[in-house]
């Protein structure tokens, strides 16, 4: 593992997995977490609660070497909250930061909610989708996709 793949997964689990305090708003009305750590700084800001949308980037020594975009949404509210998914999103991201990775090929189970994390490629370049099924039925889902920024 790189010294950047390592940062991107502290990173990621010291904000939004780890309950990180919020940053200043970068943008009108994003929610913003930042985490930084010797040259490198991680930035995620997305918008919206039960339906969001939101970028995380990496710079290091001042420049974007890193990002992801992604957007995700409650399907069925009447099976699933926003703050439910989101509870087991976090416990779910938590359990795969500490595996010392962040991609796909995941399945959490957290109080009747199966998450489920698929991926294709690596933190270079790659797509993928997490969702949670309450019983069958597919009640959250989120796709996401990145990977590195070069000059």
């Amino acid at each position: 593992m790189d010294a950047l793949e390592d940062f991107i997964i502290r990173a990621k689990a010291a904000t939004y997995a780890g309950g990180g305090a919020p940053a200043a708003s970068c943008r009108p009305a994003s929610h913003d977490l930042e985490f930084r750590d010797g040259g490198f700084r991680y930035l995620d800001s997305y918008f919206g609660g039960t339906d969001f949308s939101g970028q995380e980037v990496v710079w290091r020594d001042g420049e974007p070497v890193w990002a992801m975009s992604y957007h995700g949404r409650v399907l069925r509210d009447d099976l699933i909250s926003g703050a439910e998914a989101g509870a087991t999103v976090k416990a779910a991201l938590s359990a795969l930061y500490g595996q010392r990775r962040f991609l796909g090929g995941f399945r959490f189970r957290r109080g009747g909610h199966d998450y489920i994390d698929i991926a294709d490629g690596d933190y270079r370049a790659f797509f993928g989708f997490e969702e949670i099924r309450v019983g069958e039925v597919r009640a959250y889902g989120l796709r996401y996709f990145g990977g590195l920024i070069r000059p």
